[in-house]
């Protein structure tokens, strides 16, 4: 019997795809952080007597506090720690509603915009903020210093319950702060980022979503954060974000922000002025179409 012809070997499998992309798939701001820089600068409201109000919120662990410290590093051109940072077991280490200001030159001067914090928001009922309470700071109804309770929300009889907000009391921008390493948002965190999102929608307030962690989520972009515009992880993650919570993609951010560093970097600071740039100019248009 003559020899058989051996079946032919199965093709090799493809080549896996690159982690990196040959080239940005949005133009990233690289070489425009003195522009960003100088326009933060000489940021002042149109509306006399406002100090631009930017409140964030996101689940727990997302960076809320890190990324007004990262803010306050970038400014300052040193790293800051004036907003506690890291959940302890999974809670929320902010429990108080708290405005920070970022000075500007010498003591007692400020930059004319305020981020103020909340506490993170949880996957189970009774723990984290009530989403009615994120609703009522929206609004003006809460004062500085307020602190959350998880199962009971402010009402106006609470001494922390501000009757008649002025337009200064009120969030002009809202940002959502989501952690870009997680490999995905739980379905009761999810109905509560979107209850906040449709109770900005309603009240015309603009939001900012800001995807932090990336150095965590993609190893690329912590070797090199300009690696960042060409991760297709992080590309990929962006388009989960606005897709579960409807973001448009051009309104969610990509930083890092400062953790362990000792030193502040020109890369780093140049996605944080970027978003912080489109945060007070979407906060802008909001006060003056009032």
């Amino acid at each position: 019997m003559g020899n058989k012809t051996p079946p032919p070997s199965p093709p090799p499998p493809p080549p896996p795809s690159p982690k990196v992309l040959p080239r940005e798939w949005r133009n990233g701001p690289w070489g425009k952080k003195a522009g960003d820089s100088e326009f933060v600068d000489k940021y002042k409201p149109y509306k006399a007597n406002v100090e631009l109000r930017c409140m964030l919120y996101g689940p727990v662990g997302a960076g809320k506090s890190s990324f007004i410290n990262s803010v306050d590093s970038a400014l300052r051109g040193k790293i800051a720690g004036r907003a506690a940072t890291e959940g302890i077991g999974g809670k929320s280490i902010t429990t108080r509603y708290k405005a920070y200001k970022i000075q500007k030159g010498g003591p007692g001067t400020h930059y004319p915009f305020v981020f103020n914090d909340i506490m993170g928001l949880e996957k189970d009922a009774g723990n984290g903020a009530c989403v009615e309470d994120i609703k009522l700071a929206m609004k003006g109804h809460m004062k500085d210093g307020y602190t959350f309770n998880p199962i009971s929300t402010l009402t106006e009889n609470n001494q922390d319950y501000n009757r008649d907000p002025s337009l200064n009391d009120r969030v002009h921008v809202l940002v959502c702060i989501i952690p870009g390493s997680i490999a995905g948002l739980q379905a009761d965190s999810v109905r509560k980022l979107r209850e906040v999102r449709l109770a900005a929608r309603d009240m015309g307030i603009p939001e900012i979503a800001i995807l932090t962690k990336i150095d965590e989520a993609c190893p690329e972009v912590g070797k090199d954060i300009r690696n960042v515009y060409k991760s297709k992880h992080l590309k990929n993650k962006i388009e989960e974000v606005s897709g579960v919570l409807g973001f448009p993609p051009s309104c969610i951010f990509p930083v890092k922000n400062y953790h362990s560093e000792l030193e502040t970097s020109d890369d780093t600071d140049t996605l944080i002025l970027s978003a912080l740039t489109r945060i007070i100019q979407s906060g802008e248009d909001f006060v003056n179409d009032l």
